[in-house]
């Protein structure tokens, strides 16, 4: 292929030397690396792919020519070109080193919708508190109950003790509640979320304890907890009269 092209850049040296003598159109080479670009000269298409060979006319050849080079994957690159007549004859090769564009990192395939792809699997560390996607979402809290003033209060149930802790009660605030907060459950991931779950318990006097349980996962997928609570009386039975003993007279 080499001595393909030494023979054919020979041959429009000897036409250059008869062409420019003529004033006629001068054959110019052009050549990239890698081969294959489009050739733009002035902002026309001169030439689908190199390397190529395009006849100038020698009034254009002998003045500032502007050159384009398009090739998909490398930066577009300008060159500037002007020969004397002498250069004109003796076969001008106009080349051009491409400068191939940065790979742009593959998108990486997850389903985590509420954390980016390289946080899901960021474990939640009291030492390290705050720098994982979980503890950044805002979730809405929000849980009522008629009648209210009743205690809130929540644990954590987890499928997977040796990475989440379950956790006794703790006392939230009394109905209604709402506020938006995000979850700080040391161990929790977002991929070990769906196997962690939380239980709010609803308190009041003369009322039966209500218990109400939510997925990690989904709550961090819907970006809310919430919940009403119904609340029913107590079964109050009632104290019988004592008796009264009669007399026998």
């Amino acid at each position: 292929m080499k001595q393909v092209f030494k023979k054919v850049l020979l041959c429009c040296g000897l036409l250059s030397v008869a062409s420019v003598a003529a004033g006629k159109d001068i054959p110019i080479t052009i050549q990239t690396n890698p081969e294959g670009a489009e050739v733009y000269l002035n902002n026309v298409l001169i030439s689908t792919s190199t390397p190529t060979v395009v006849n100038l006319p020698s009034k254009v050849a002998t003045k500032v020519m502007l050159f384009r080079f398009v090739k998909e994957g490398y930066e577009s690159k300008n060159m500037t070109v002007q020969y004397t007549k002498d250069q004109l004859k003796y076969g001008p090769v106009v080349l051009c080193d491409m400068k191939k564009l940065p790979e742009a990192p593959k998108p990486v395939t997850t389903n985590d919708r509420t954390v980016s792809a390289n946080q899901s699997m960021q474990r939640v560390d009291r030492d390290n508190a705050g720098s994982t996607d979980m503890e950044a979402t805002i979730i809405r809290w929000y849980f009522d109950s008629d009648p209210r003033g009743a205690r809130i209060m929540y644990r954590v149930i987890s499928n997977v003790p040796n990475e989440v802790k379950n956790t006794n009660e703790t006392y939230l605030t009394t109905t209604p509640y709402e506020e938006t907060r995000g979850f700080n459950i040391p161990g929790l991931t977002y991929q070990n979320s769906r196997n962690v779950t939380m239980e709010f318990k609803i308190s009041k006097r003369g009322y039966e304890d209500q218990v109400k349980r939510f997925n990690v996962r989904q709550a961090l997928d819907q970006q809310e907890i919430s919940g009403f609570f119904e609340l029913v009386e107590k079964d109050i039975p009632l104290k019988e009269a004592p008796s009264k003993e009669v007399s026998a007279e």
